[in-house]
């Protein structure tokens, strides 16, 4: 591998020679829009609403004007099924032993892997070295180099220098990795991340946090877009990269997509720092629950997968991801996993400024380890609450003399462990105020979605339903059953707490009367 980067990094020339030039007057308009873009996208906007709505409306058309006017220079799209053998045997030649599996595509699930035998709980199916992995140092030691050296936003964000390594390989027709890259040179519109979203689709989301996240990776990217292009056209550090002359939106979010939904960290070569790299093959499985069984063996070099669960010949094989939400899975992999054990739908909850114990709640809240102000998460499963949601919520709902109560110089693991505790009353009144806000604020939440989960359903069942709208469909009935769920906890908890006041007072009378 060392040998190829260097070949590239020596011969920058050969690069493909596939797009078309643009004339004179395309690329002014081409740095005129880009220019805009950066302007619209360096624009903060603090809250969520219209005004988020409205910008992302103005980046979205800005983009699809820079896309339009870079028509003719994108890379073209090739199929990659028939790019599979010449992959399998660039693996085969650098030293991957693929017998036990197989890339097949998957219904509703794309390509992944199939077991071609029998496997076992814990059993190795792949075994990925270094030298076939582009990872952040490859790209440092690539035709990159002078650039990372002279740019801080590289230099900080090993996505972005990624997303940018690959872009450069795949234009150069002698890359060490072109099997590989021509393997995951899908269609333009096979990512169903949310760059990929029409202004319908991004409008399905209405009433659901995901939106607001989707407007910010698009204007993120956007920004980086515009920023990245001005910077070719200037600096003489990109003077040789194969991207220079041909750097399109539309192959930036192809770039940034594929590192998003394929990217993984690793150890560097000394083990002394974590860092980020595509690592192919191992980048085929597809997600399910259960454990993390991939690990780094620093003494071979090599990432080694192990079979989380027994999988029988001609069964897919799946790994873990990790502890991601349906959220973040969507944003960042492009997909939805309803049967998620890992899901959350995320809140927003802060004390007003309008609140007269606001200082004296917000000691309180700080000396708990938690801000005035933040998102919280409401869990899949049985219990859809955590420690912090439950302390920050009695602390919300108190009274000074129940402020008054709590040393905030001096708290003591016991009063920590008892404010986050579901199980614990702190006092009656204020376990039935909490219970009681919580159970309205998921109900408000519920009522901004335009469908209910029930009406999400029978949308599945649309002839033609697009992959982007089917996920986010899937998704904002997930974060429905989650609220709903959330709910009916919360009633159930007011419940037992009035019910629990009332049988306490009937015990009280009952006793004075025997007294009298």
């Amino acid at each position: 591998m060392g040998k190829k980067s260097k070949k590239n990094k020596e011969k920058p020339a050969a690069a493909s020679p596939e797009h078309k030039e643009l004339s004179k007057g395309e690329k002014k308009e081409v740095l005129d829009t880009v220019n805009q873009l950066l302007e619209v996208c360096s624009n903060p906007v603090n809250a969520a609403g219209p005004k988020e709505l409205e910008e992302y409306m103005k980046i979205k058309a800005l983009v699809e004007k820079v896309i339009d006017l870079q028509s003719g220079l994108c890379t073209p799209a090739v199929d990659r099924e028939k790019n599979f053998p010449g992959f399998i045997e660039w693996l085969h030649s650098n030293g991957v032993e693929t017998s036990v599996v197989d890339i097949k595509n998957f219904p509703g699930c794309g390509f992944g892997l199939q077991a071609t035998k029998d496997l076992k709980e814990a059993d190795p199916f792949l075994t990925i070295p270094r030298k076939v992995m582009m990872t952040t140092q490859t790209a440092r030691d690539s035709v990159l180099g002078p650039l990372i050296g002279q740019d801080k936003m590289l230099q900080a964000m090993p996505s972005i220098l990624l997303a940018l390594h690959l872009l450069c390989e795949k234009k150069m027709l002698e890359s060490f990795w072109k099997p590989y890259i021509d393997m995951i040179n899908v269609l333009p519109d096979s990512y169903c991340t949310p760059l990929y979203f029409t202004e319908d689709e991004i409008k399905l989301l209405k009433g659901s946090p995901v939106q607001s996240d989707c407007y910010n990776q698009l204007k993120n990217i956007a920004r980086q877009y515009a920023y990245f292009y001005r910077l070719f056209q200037n600096l003489p550090a990109t003077s040789k990269l194969p991207i220079k002359d041909c750097f399109t939106f539309e192959d930036y979010r192809w770039a940034v997509s594929t590192v998003m939904t394929r990217q993984n960290q690793i150890p560097t070569p000394d083990g002394s720092k974590i860092t980020f790299g595509l690592i192919p093959m191992w980048d085929m499985c597809n997600h399910c629950n259960g454990t993390i069984t991939t690990d780094y063996n620093m003494e071979s070099d090599c990432s080694d997968c192990f079979a989380l669960k027994e999988f029988k010949q001609g069964e897919q094989i799946s790994i873990f991801y990790g502890a991601r939400s349906n959220a973040e899975l969507l944003v960042h992999n492009g997909f939805v996993y309803p049967e998620n054990d890992m899901d959350r739908t995320a809140i927003k909850l802060g004390i007003s400024k309008s609140d007269n114990l606001i200082d004296k709640k917000t000691k309180l809240l700080t000396a708990l380890g938690l801000a005035p102000s933040r998102m919280f998460f409401i869990y899949s499963g049985e219990i859809p609450v955590d420690t912090h949601l439950v302390s920050f919520l009695r602390v919300f709902n108190m009274t000074e003399d129940e402020i008054s109560c709590y040393d905030c110089e001096n708290m003591s693991e016991e009063d920590l462990e008892k404010m986050g505790d579901v199980n614990t009353l702190i006092n009656a009144e204020n376990e039935e105020k909490l219970w009681k806000f919580l159970e309205t604020r998921l109900a408000l939440l519920l009522r901004a979605y335009d469908t209910t989960a029930e009406e999400d359903e029978n949308l599945f069942k649309e002839a033609g339903i697009t992959d982007n709208k089917l996920f986010i469909i899937q998704l904002r009935r997930c974060e429905k059953l989650i609220l709903q769920h959330a709910v009916q906890f919360a009633t159930e908890k007011k419940s037992d707490i009035v019910q629990s006041s009332k049988d306490s007072k009937q015990i009280e009378s009952k006793e004075k009367d025997v007294e009298s």
